[in-house]
């Protein structure tokens, strides 16, 4: 007999072995909210900070951000919000402001693989 696991409320609805979060990108975005589960995690990819699962519905709806998907023609598509790096103090502000943590993840160059960019967490914003 096998003990399950329970499902971390933060992915929502989406199934933790859903193939979308297979990817290097969306492994490193579930270790890293395991890592502050109780906070809003914006991560880093180029110009802008992303939202995904419950986090994306929870920021789209409190900033009034457009709520989109990874994998919109999936059966279970990954919910996703974000904002522009520029504009960064002033949606923490916000945010705290609204009673949430906010978890920073900022990119940074792999050096076993130049190509590969990795996040880890820099910041952790209290209300």
């Amino acid at each position: 007999m096998t003990q399950q696991i329970d499902k971390p409320a933060w992915y929502g609805e989406v199934p933790v072995d859903a193939k979308p979060l297979q990817t290097s990108m969306m492994k490193q975005f579930i270790e890293l909210k395991s890592k502050v589960p109780e906070a809003l995690l914006l991560f880093r990819m180029g110009d802008f900070y992303e939202l995904f699962l419950e986090d994306a519905k929870k920021a789209a709806h409190a900033l009034e951000l457009n709520l989109t998907a990874r994998n919109k023609k999936d059966a279970i598509p990954i919910p996703m919000a974000g904002i522009p790096y520029h504009a960064l103090n002033n949606y923490m502000e916000r945010l705290t402001a609204m009673g949430f943590k906010v978890a920073l993840a900022e990119q940074e160059v792999d050096k076993n693989n130049p190509k590969m960019m990795t996040r880890k967490l820099t910041r952790v914003v209290t209300p």
